[in-house]
């Protein structure tokens, strides 16, 4: 995973940066970084080449990156920028800074160029450059999209669908509550009050003198808090001045309640520091399980300053971090904020007690092709698909992997079809024979030719027919992400979709998407005249359809 040194390489751009007065573009560096660790092996800034970057600019770029040629431009600029940094940070030498200077001004005027070379885009690039960049990533491609039309909702955390989640086994969160040093604070309070006979105020409440002799003799900083969640989680009951010690200790039971009485309650600052932030702290966390990735602490920051709690450093981040560690909530570290697994387990407790659907995520490295593909339409989060992606690899050769792919593409609707090829289109040429033994398959055989022919291997050209075919299937696969984004849909089809006489000659094609992939582009084409084309065309596929 690339994500621990990226995230350090960003934030000392982000910081060096400001330090020089420089706007750097740090999201186009992240994804070089990314990009460079992905593909290349590059596992730390020092690892970068001129190589690299020509690699990077001229070859992975054009195959994978959805952007218009004219976005060149800022790209090699950002490049520029990073070897800037590289240099001043001596991650590399003044030699080697020049000569990484002089591979970027002959690529400069090559990327656009590259970009805008359809034969270069990946399988992947080729499926999604009609829908917006991150509409996998965040799942809008899902079944449930395309399946049933998604009414107006408010952005309320009950009207906005959770991802699903993964969990760790009962057995194994069970165990790591009872090493939550607040849960084990609570419960020495607890033995502590009963051991010396200690009784609460008639209302409940932990007394004054007994909250401070259980600072000083337990070194516990908030004693207060601890005995109204002991109560509130019922490790406790209070009945008049009489304290009982449940027996039957239930430890999830018994989290599900911390995390409610944590994130929920009026607990005045005594969580994070911070009144405010404790009051919106199930906010902080609804986004954390949304994400379910780590967040960088700038990016904590800045998040907390969009919606006000904060400027200027009046809330130390790291700090905050280090107590929803205490409190079991995050785990621990400087660098970013990231939810434990017994978080995500609290959080989905929480969410069913309020009647929000809180999907769960299957295992996807165990599971056939069929539902590995099911699973990643599910709209699982990136970091989560990639992970399922990579093990679920890890477990076939190349050449079993992509017989087991299309195998379940094979007669699967389009927009299934599109993520079965393009997992295809991570493989290598072992699976070259696998590939090719579906070029007699009608559906499949566009998408194995386009994948032998990026390859560099012996191909079939495509057949006008074929590329006809493929740009509808292609289409097809956009349209749940289009409906919900017409706008960004739009761009994209602007920068990167078929051209005019293609769409002309779409309503020969025998694909079942045809009519509604035709009709989507009528209603979104900013391109009067190409818009008017494609409902034409349109209209001549129903009839055709209807003949």
């Amino acid at each position: 995973m690339s994500i621990e040194w990226v995230n350090r390489a960003v934030d000392d751009l982000r910081a060096w940066g400001r330090a020089h007065g420089l706007d750097v573009d740090v999201d186009e560096v992240r994804l070089l970084c990314d990009y460079a660790s992905d593909y290349l092996d590059v596992n730390e800034l020092g690892d970068f080449t001129p190589v690299a970057f020509e690699e990077l600019l001229l070859n992975i770029y054009p195959r994978k990156v959805i952007a218009p040629p004219e976005s060149a431009s800022e790209t090699v600029a950002a490049a520029r920028t990073l070897v800037d940094f590289l240099l001043a940070t001596e991650e590399i030498g003044g030699k080697m800074a020049v000569r990484m200077r002089l591979v970027l001004d002959r690529i400069e005027p090559e990327m656009p160029v590259a970009l805008a070379d359809t034969s270069r885009f990946g399988m992947a690039k080729s499926l999604f450059s009609a829908m917006g960049a991150d509409s996998l990533e965040q799942g809008d491609v899902s079944l449930s999209a395309v399946e049933e039309p998604v009414s107006e909702a408010c952005d309320c955390p009950g009207c906005s669908p959770l991802p699903p989640v993964r969990l760790a086994p009962r057995e194994t969160l069970a165990e790591s509550v009872l090493r939550v040093p607040l849960v084990t604070d609570v419960r020495r309070l607890v033995q502590w009050m009963l051991a010396g006979g200690r009784t609460p105020t008639l209302k409940g409440r932990l007394r004054v003198r007994d909250a401070a002799e259980a600072t000083a003799q337990l070194a516990v900083a908030d004693p207060t808090l601890l005995w109204n969640l002991a109560v509130y989680t019922g490790l406790v009951e209070v009945e008049g001045a009489a304290i009982f010690d449940g027996e039957d200790f239930d430890p999830l039971g018994t989290w599900a309640a911390v995390v409610e009485f944590v994130v929920e309650k009026e607990t005045g600052g005594a969580v994070t520091g911070d009144s405010s932030l404790d009051e919106e702290l199930y906010g902080l966390c609804d986004m954390l399980y949304r994400l379910q990735a780590p967040v960088p602490i700038p990016l904590v920051t800045e998040y907390l300053e969009e919606i006000g709690l904060t400027e200027d450093g009046e809330i130390d981040v790291r700090d905050v971090v280090r107590r929803l560690a205490y409190c079991g909530l995050a785990e621990p570290g400087d660098e970013v904020l990231e939810l434990t697994p017994l978080a995500l387990w609290g959080l989905r407790e929480f969410y069913a007690d309020l009647g929000i659907e809180a999907p769960e995520a299957a295992d996807l490295t165990v599971a056939d092709a069929s539902e590995l593909i099911e699973g990643l339409l599910s709209g699982i989060p990136t970091e989560m698909a990639e992970a399922d992606i990579e093990g679920w690899l890890e477990n076939r050769t190349p050449a079993e992997a992509a017989t087991e792919l299309l195998g379940a593409a094979s007669g699967a609707p389009s927009i299934a079809r599109g993520i079965a090829v393009t997992v295809v289109d991570r493989l290598g040429p072992d699976a070259e024979a696998a590939v090719r033994a579906y070029l007699e398959e009608a559906e499949l055989r566009p998408h194995a030719i386009h994948w032998l022919s990026a390859r560099g291997l012996a191909a079939p050209a495509l057949t006008q027919e074929e590329v006809l075919w493929m740009s509808v299937d292609m289409l097809a696969l956009a349209m749940p992400a289009a409906e919900d984004d017409p706008e960004t849909f739009a761009e994209n089809m602007s920068a990167s979709g078929p051209s005019a006489h293609v769409i002309e000659e779409m309503w020969r094609v025998d694909h079942p998407d045809v009519v509604d992939v035709l009709e989507l582009l009528g209603r979104s084409l900013e391109d009067q005249n190409t818009a008017k084309a494609a409902r034409k065309a349109a209209f001549k596929a129903r009839s055709r359809a209807i003949g």
